[in-house]
């Protein structure tokens, strides 16, 4: 099971790693299956094959969402 600081940790790697790409809206915790996973919100679906599927053993899952616009 993954605790919260090793998540934070591997959190911190993929936003700066992502910082820059146009493909990542955000990257943030959630909690799935009892464990803390990094989640890494995508504008379209294939900057998902960028997306590594675990960062030191921590689960990596991605959501499309779309492009963020201000309102």
């Amino acid at each position: 099971m993954t605790d919260r600081a090793t998540a934070r940790a591997a959190k911190s790697a993929l936003a700066s790693r992502f910082a820059a790409d146009p493909g990542v809206a955000g990257v943030g915790l959630a909690r799935q299956d009892a464990e803390y996973v990094v989640r890494v919100d995508l504008t379209e679906a294939g900057a998902g094959g960028r997306v590594p599927h675990d960062v030191d053993g921590v689960r990596v899952v991605t959501h499309v969402i779309g492009t963020i616009r201000p309102q």
